[in-house]
């Protein structure tokens, strides 16, 4: 037998196992609201190859690639356990364990991990959440996505009904159409049905109601058996309290903008400040993906390092409010031809890091630049630190951050030295850290976080509307805060 003979054995037999990892992955999300995670990338819902990528992922982050053989007893034992509504990350039990010097077995010692999640520590499965979507462009299109897909158990968030100004014949077939078709982020994952007569949209067993109106006033929510709902507008019409307060109409309780809030707007990023939230907000915003995308990562430098200023740079794709061809914009710039320029621009995210960071002293200044890419931005965020580091010293850090830390579903690490934008299409995380273009010389610190602006944020808004919505179940194994 060969080398390469060996190589496709052992291949074919992880494939063995990772595919007898999926009916036990889907059984503990539907039957018990229990996500599993790997490094806080979900397992639910993904194929044979999907879950071997996923393992050998690790490998660019702990130097090593993470065998299914390693993870599946954990899987294993959790099946065997009376878990509670959760998120359990079997890369951080099989990390944990191989660091534990006492002898347990995989299954004692997975019953300790997770011991908050089991028995009487369990929380109670939570009634599913109405959700209602205002506007339906880029964004309100990938979080649709996303709330379906997490609709899983049918215990968290449901999405009820998007509200759309009409625009006349077969307005319906042609939004499930771009719900179906994505020339950036491919085919929607499930089948979707369209039924005209009752203004519906039928997506992978989810009801969607498609409600038309002008205005937030004209829509009585309640009319339509919901309550309760979490409003997400992503027009980006109305950004301060008045304006988004039109929402709460009668069924709608909350109101969630994807797009920087104004005035006493709380704006909220994800993993940074969303424990902030008061219960009885009823208006927040995400901010911007931009805002997102940095704030994550100048918490972690600060947390260690201290920031005594910066200035982040933002290379961003272009969007809608740009024009295809040159034509009048109420912009000075961006009226110029999206896909053949690159236009400076301003960005509000600099100044958005104080309402997320208010105890951040240091000073954050910004601009932009938007570039002839659909999708995919870079920020390069220049800091001044409070103490000299090492490249390889804040290197190892982020990496730790990136892995272990409870920033890791917001902070990716990538040391592929060929990575260009499109490969972060699709990123779940808020912002990823590129190990080979870091820069760090005594106090000064360039770090290089792309992001997909699109999906990315998108990732950030559903885990902000999880939040207060009281449907983001704890993770284990904890980590240290």
């Amino acid at each position: 037998m060969t080398v390469n003979d060996d190589s496709f054995i052992n291949w074919k037999n992880r494939e063995e196992i990772a595919e007898s990892m999926i009916p036990l992955i889907g059984k503990l999300h539907r039957e018990r609201d229990v996500t599993v995670l790997l490094h806080s990338r979900s397992l639910v819902n993904k194929s044979v190859v999907s879950i071997l990528k996923t393992h050998r992922f690790a490998r660019q982050i702990d130097g090593a690639e993470l065998s299914v053989t390693e993870t599946m007893p954990f899987l294993q034992a959790l099946t065997t356990l009376d878990l509670g509504p959760s998120q359990i990350d079997i890369g951080m039990l099989a990390a944990t364990y191989k660091a534990d010097d006492r002898g347990l077995s995989v299954t004692a010692f997975t019953a300790e991990a997770v011991a908050g999640a089991t028995g009487a520590n369990k929380i109670d499965r939570r009634e599913p959440r109405d959700v209602v979507l205002y506007g339906f462009g880029r964004i309100g299109r990938l979080v649709a996505r996303l709330l379906i897909e997490k609709a899983g158990s049918g215990n968290g968030l449901r999405l009820r009904a998007i509200v759309v100004r009409g625009a006349g014949g077969e307005d319906i077939v042609k939004r499930a159409s771009l719900l179906r078709r994505d020339s950036i982020h491919g085919q929607f994952q499930g089948t979707i049905t369209v039924d005209e007569e009752t203004s519906t949209i039928l997506a992978n067993g989810n009801e969607i109601k498609v409600i038309y109106a002008d205005d937030p006033s004209a829509v009585d929510y309640t009319e339509y058996g919901i309550r309760n709902a979490i409003l997400i507008d992503n027009t980006g019409k109305w950004r301060d309290r008045e304006g988004l307060s039109k929402h709460l109409r009668p069924g709608i309780e909350k109101v969630v903008l994807t797009a920087p809030g104004k005035g006493d707007v709380p704006n909220i990023v994800h993993g940074v400040n969303h424990d902030t939230v008061k219960p009885d907000e009823q208006i927040l915003s995400c901010a911007s993906c931009t805002t997102n995308a940095i704030v994550p990562p100048l918490k972690a430098m600060a947390d260690e390092y201290g920031v005594l200023r910066g200035h982040v740079e933002t290379v961003h794709s272009f969007t809608n409010d740009q024009n295809l061809l040159d034509n009048y914009h109420k912009s000075e710039r961006r009226g110029r031809s999206a896909p053949l320029n690159m236009v400076i621009t301003e960005t509000g995210a600099a100044s958005a890091v104080a309402k997320a960071l208010p105890d951040l002293k240091a000073r954050i200044t910004g601009s932009s630049i938007r570039v002839p890419v659909p999708d995919v931005s870079i920020a390069i965020l220049n800091l001044q630190l409070a103490r000299e580091a090492s490249r390889e010293e804040v290197l190892d850090y982020l990496r730790e951050v990136s892995l272990t830390s409870p920033l890791r579903r917001q902070i990716d690490f990538i040391t592929a030295p060929d990575a260009v934008s499109s490969d972060f299409i699709g990123s779940r995380h808020a912002s990823i850290v590129d190990a080979g273009a870091l820069k760090v010389e005594g106090d000064n610190a360039i770090l290089y976080l792309w992001y997909d602006n699109e999906f990315g944020y998108s990732c950030q808004v559903v885990r902000v509307v999880q939040y207060v919505s009281g449907v983001e179940y704890p993770t284990f194994p904890a980590t240290a805060v």
